[in-house]
């Protein structure tokens, strides 16, 4: 398992407030194992299905979602920026701090933000004067 995959389970995990008791049950109800360090993709996968289908990731009906934080917090990580930095954008462009604040619309605003500040770092975008086509 990937430090990145398990950064995300963690991060899950406290965002659940899950006792440790709680999450190794989990984990081995789910994935069957009793540490994420012994899951494979395919447990992994059902266990992240699990927390978005799970009645502790139930929100308002315009709340941010699970799979919008986790996504976000990939592309925060694809783009290599910290916490900080991350804490600073929100902040700068939609006068919030916390991305639990965020409504469902402005995270998936949020979103497409940070999918164009990756593809403008890897160069991706169209070059300033040239059209979509290349030309």
């Amino acid at each position: 398992m990937d430090r990145k995959k398990l950064a995300v389970i963690h991060i899950v995990k406290k965002e659940l407030g899950l006792s440790d008791e709680e999450y190794r049950d989990i984990l081995e109800q789910h994935a069957g194992v009793r540490s994420a360090k012994d899951l494979d993709e395919q447990g992994f996968r059902r266990l992240m299905r699990y927390f978005v289908r799970s009645r502790h990731y139930r929100s308002g009906r315009d709340d941010i979602t699970l799979r919008q934080k986790m996504f976000i917090r990939h592309l925060v990580s694809e783009a290599g920026w910290d916490e900080r930095h991350f804490v600073n954008f929100m902040r700068k462009y939609y006068k919030k701090e916390v991305l639990d604040t965020f409504s469902r619309k402005e995270a998936s605003k949020l979103i497409e933000s940070l999918k164009n500040i990756i593809r403008h770092q890897s160069g991706t975008g169209a070059r300033r004067g040239e059209q979509a086509t290349g030309i």
